[in-house]
Protein backbone atom coordinates (compact mmCIF):
# COMPACT_ATOMS: atom_id res chain seq x y z
CA UNK A 1 0.00 0.00 0.00
CA UNK A 2 1.43 3.39 -1.22
CA UNK A 3 1.89 6.13 1.35
CA UNK A 4 0.25 9.04 0.94
CA UNK A 5 2.29 12.56 1.04
CA UNK A 6 0.82 15.94 1.96
CA UNK A 7 0.83 17.68 -1.13
CA UNK A 8 2.76 21.02 -1.57
CA UNK A 9 1.59 23.76 -4.32
CA UNK A 10 4.13 26.21 -3.48
CA UNK A 11 6.01 26.02 -6.93
CA UNK A 12 2.41 26.69 -8.32
CA UNK A 13 1.85 29.68 -5.77
CA UNK A 14 5.41 30.91 -7.38
CA UNK A 15 4.65 30.52 -10.92
CA UNK A 16 1.19 32.42 -10.71
CA UNK A 17 3.41 34.95 -8.16
CA UNK A 18 5.80 35.45 -10.82
CA UNK A 19 3.14 35.97 -13.49
CA UNK A 20 1.78 39.17 -11.58
CA UNK A 21 5.34 40.36 -10.39
CA UNK A 22 5.00 39.52 -6.78
CA UNK A 23 8.20 38.58 -4.97
CA UNK A 24 7.31 36.92 -2.31
CA UNK A 25 4.79 34.99 0.00
CA UNK A 26 4.65 38.32 2.45
CA UNK A 27 4.00 40.51 -1.02
CA UNK A 28 1.72 38.97 -2.12
CA UNK A 29 -0.12 38.92 1.55
CA UNK A 30 0.29 42.58 1.67
CA UNK A 31 -1.21 43.23 -2.13
CA UNK A 32 -4.26 40.95 -1.50
CA UNK A 33 -5.47 41.48 2.07
CA UNK A 34 -4.67 37.89 3.02
CA UNK A 35 -2.66 36.48 5.60
CA UNK A 36 0.50 34.56 5.19
CA UNK A 37 -1.13 31.68 7.27
CA UNK A 38 -4.12 31.16 4.88
CA UNK A 39 -1.23 31.43 2.11
CA UNK A 40 0.50 28.19 4.04
CA UNK A 41 -2.94 26.84 3.92
CA UNK A 42 -3.32 26.97 -0.02
CA UNK A 43 0.30 25.75 -0.36
CA UNK A 44 -0.63 22.66 1.12
CA UNK A 45 -3.90 22.43 -1.06
CA UNK A 46 -6.17 23.29 1.80
CA UNK A 47 -9.01 24.64 -0.50
CA UNK A 48 -12.12 23.62 1.03
CA UNK A 49 -10.71 24.80 4.30
CA UNK A 50 -10.73 28.52 3.15
CA UNK A 51 -13.32 31.31 2.98
CA UNK A 52 -14.67 31.97 -0.47
CA UNK A 53 -14.05 35.91 0.29
CA UNK A 54 -10.25 35.15 0.90
CA UNK A 55 -9.89 33.10 -2.08
CA UNK A 56 -11.89 35.56 -3.83
CA UNK A 57 -8.74 37.87 -2.73
CA UNK A 58 -6.54 35.99 -4.15
CA UNK A 59 -8.34 35.21 -7.09
CA UNK A 60 -7.95 39.36 -8.18
CA UNK A 61 -4.66 39.57 -6.63
CA UNK A 62 -3.26 36.53 -8.57
CA UNK A 63 -5.38 37.61 -11.94
CA UNK A 64 -6.88 33.64 -12.30
CA UNK A 65 -10.78 32.84 -12.46
CA UNK A 66 -11.76 31.41 -9.05
CA UNK A 67 -12.66 28.19 -10.36
CA UNK A 68 -9.35 27.81 -11.95
CA UNK A 69 -7.51 28.87 -8.46
CA UNK A 70 -9.77 25.98 -6.76
CA UNK A 71 -8.80 23.40 -9.43
CA UNK A 72 -5.10 24.20 -9.34
CA UNK A 73 -4.71 24.51 -5.47
CA UNK A 74 -7.04 21.73 -4.36
CA UNK A 75 -6.23 18.26 -2.54
CA UNK A 76 -4.96 15.88 -4.23
CA UNK A 77 -4.26 11.88 -3.17
CA UNK A 78 -0.54 11.44 -4.85
CA UNK A 79 0.22 7.88 -6.06
CA UNK A 80 3.64 7.26 -7.76
CA UNK A 81 4.09 10.13 -10.50
CA UNK A 82 0.49 10.31 -11.08
CA UNK A 83 -2.22 12.90 -9.12
CA UNK A 84 -5.97 11.86 -8.72
CA UNK A 85 -8.75 14.46 -7.52
CA UNK A 86 -10.44 13.13 -4.55
CA UNK A 87 -13.93 13.07 -4.10
CA UNK A 88 -13.50 15.64 -0.93
CA UNK A 89 -11.60 18.19 -3.16
CA UNK A 90 -13.95 17.94 -6.11
CA UNK A 91 -17.14 18.18 -4.10
CA UNK A 92 -15.72 21.25 -2.69
CA UNK A 93 -14.94 22.98 -5.51
CA UNK A 94 -18.69 22.31 -6.49
CA UNK A 95 -19.51 23.92 -3.77
CA UNK A 96 -17.18 26.87 -3.84
CA UNK A 97 -18.42 27.65 -7.14
CA UNK A 98 -22.25 27.61 -6.33
CA UNK A 99 -21.01 30.11 -2.99
CA UNK A 100 -19.18 32.24 -6.04
CA UNK A 101 -22.15 32.18 -7.95
CA UNK A 102 -24.36 33.29 -4.92
CA UNK A 103 -21.51 36.06 -4.33
CA UNK A 104 -21.88 37.77 -8.09
CA UNK A 105 -25.47 37.75 -7.32
CA UNK A 106 -25.26 39.40 -4.25
CA UNK A 107 -22.45 42.05 -5.33
CA UNK A 108 -24.90 42.83 -8.67
CA UNK A 109 -27.91 43.19 -6.24
CA UNK A 110 -25.42 45.90 -3.74
CA UNK A 111 -24.86 47.35 -7.23
CA UNK A 112 -28.14 48.02 -8.07
CA UNK A 113 -29.11 49.18 -4.49
CA UNK A 114 -25.74 51.63 -4.33
CA UNK A 115 -27.14 53.04 -7.92
CA UNK A 116 -30.70 53.91 -6.80
CA UNK A 117 -29.10 55.74 -3.83
CA UNK A 118 -27.04 57.62 -5.97
CA UNK A 119 -30.47 58.28 -7.92
CA UNK A 120 -32.10 59.54 -4.75
CA UNK A 121 -29.47 61.82 -3.46
CA UNK A 122 -28.83 63.17 -7.07
CA UNK A 123 -32.94 63.77 -6.97
CA UNK A 124 -32.78 65.52 -3.26
CA UNK A 125 -30.35 67.98 -4.41
CA UNK A 126 -32.53 68.58 -7.96
CA UNK A 127 -35.24 68.82 -5.79
CA UNK A 128 -35.86 72.58 -6.36
CA UNK A 129 -34.79 73.00 -9.89
CA UNK A 130 -37.19 69.79 -10.65
CA UNK A 131 -40.39 71.44 -9.05
CA UNK A 132 -39.69 75.47 -10.01
CA UNK A 133 -38.25 74.82 -13.47
CA UNK A 134 -41.63 73.60 -15.60
CA UNK A 135 -43.37 76.73 -14.33
CA UNK A 136 -40.77 79.35 -15.42
CA UNK A 137 -40.08 77.37 -18.83
CA UNK A 138 -44.21 77.29 -19.27
CA UNK A 139 -44.26 80.97 -18.79
CA UNK A 140 -41.42 81.32 -21.38
CA UNK A 141 -43.46 79.57 -23.63
CA UNK A 142 -46.33 81.38 -23.38
CA UNK A 143 -43.95 84.81 -23.97
CA UNK A 144 -41.57 84.28 -26.47
CA UNK A 145 -40.18 87.64 -26.61
CA UNK A 146 -39.21 86.76 -22.73
CA UNK A 147 -35.35 86.12 -22.43
CA UNK A 148 -35.52 82.72 -20.68
CA UNK A 149 -36.65 81.08 -23.18
CA UNK A 150 -33.28 81.25 -24.44
CA UNK A 151 -32.67 78.95 -21.76
CA UNK A 152 -34.84 75.92 -23.25
CA UNK A 153 -33.07 74.36 -25.06
CA UNK A 154 -30.31 73.98 -22.27
CA UNK A 155 -32.56 71.88 -20.49
CA UNK A 156 -32.53 69.14 -23.08
CA UNK A 157 -29.65 66.61 -21.24
CA UNK A 158 -31.39 67.11 -17.92
CA UNK A 159 -34.76 65.68 -19.39
CA UNK A 160 -32.65 63.03 -21.35
CA UNK A 161 -30.84 62.16 -18.12
CA UNK A 162 -34.40 61.91 -16.18
CA UNK A 163 -35.78 59.70 -19.13
CA UNK A 164 -32.74 57.30 -18.85
CA UNK A 165 -33.73 56.89 -15.18
CA UNK A 166 -37.07 56.24 -15.92
CA UNK A 167 -38.20 59.43 -14.30
CA UNK A 168 -41.44 60.26 -15.91
CA UNK A 169 -43.65 63.72 -15.17
CA UNK A 170 -47.08 63.04 -13.69
CA UNK A 171 -48.89 65.59 -15.81
CA UNK A 172 -46.79 69.02 -17.78
CA UNK A 173 -47.94 72.34 -15.76
CA UNK A 174 -51.75 74.13 -16.93
CA UNK A 175 -53.08 70.67 -17.80
CA UNK A 176 -56.35 69.89 -16.15
CA UNK A 177 -57.22 66.80 -15.28
CA UNK A 178 -59.50 65.25 -12.30
CA UNK A 179 -58.10 65.86 -8.79
CA UNK A 180 -56.10 62.46 -7.41
CA UNK A 181 -55.29 62.88 -3.83
CA UNK A 182 -52.77 60.22 -4.16
CA UNK A 183 -50.94 62.00 -7.06
CA UNK A 184 -51.79 65.83 -6.73
CA UNK A 185 -51.56 68.11 -3.56
CA UNK A 186 -53.90 71.00 -3.01
CA UNK A 187 -52.34 74.42 -2.80
CA UNK A 188 -55.60 76.22 -1.97
CA UNK A 189 -59.53 75.47 -1.80
CA UNK A 190 -60.75 71.96 -1.80
CA UNK A 191 -61.27 69.47 -4.57
CA UNK A 192 -63.19 65.97 -4.04
CA UNK A 193 -61.56 63.30 -5.96
CA UNK A 194 -62.55 63.74 -9.80
CA UNK A 195 -62.96 67.43 -9.44
CA UNK A 196 -61.93 69.03 -12.37
CA UNK A 197 -58.27 71.24 -11.07
CA UNK A 198 -54.96 72.58 -13.26
CA UNK A 199 -51.67 71.67 -12.57
CA UNK A 200 -49.26 74.65 -11.16
CA UNK A 201 -46.14 72.74 -10.32
CA UNK A 202 -45.53 69.50 -12.09
CA UNK A 203 -44.91 66.34 -10.65
CA UNK A 204 -42.49 63.01 -10.83
CA UNK A 205 -42.52 59.38 -10.45
CA UNK A 206 -40.31 56.78 -11.02
CA UNK A 207 -42.26 53.40 -12.14
CA UNK A 208 -44.79 52.70 -9.08
CA UNK A 209 -42.88 55.34 -6.81
CA UNK A 210 -43.75 58.40 -5.76
CA UNK A 211 -41.34 61.24 -6.15
CA UNK A 212 -43.20 64.17 -5.77
CA UNK A 213 -47.27 65.16 -6.10
CA UNK A 214 -47.85 67.51 -8.54
CA UNK A 215 -49.40 71.04 -7.12
CA UNK A 216 -52.92 71.80 -8.22
CA UNK A 217 -55.14 74.26 -7.94
CA UNK A 218 -58.86 73.87 -8.24
CA UNK A 219 -60.15 75.30 -12.07
CA UNK A 220 -62.28 78.15 -10.37
CA UNK A 221 -59.38 79.19 -8.08
CA UNK A 222 -56.49 78.44 -10.82
CA UNK A 223 -54.61 81.15 -11.77
CA UNK A 224 -52.88 81.54 -15.18
CA UNK A 225 -50.01 79.76 -14.40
Amino acid sequence: MSQVSQPDFTHKLQDLMQRVGVSSFKGLARSSGVSERQLIRLRRGEVQQMRVDTLLKLSHALQVPLTELVATFSSFEFRGEHATPTGESKQAIADLKREYERLQVQLEQQRQALWQEFQQSSLQALESWLLQWPTAAHKAQENPQLPAVRLLPLMRPMEQLLQQWGIEVIAPVGAELPYDPQLHQLLEGTAQPGARVKVRYIGYRQGDKLLYRAKVSPISLAPSP
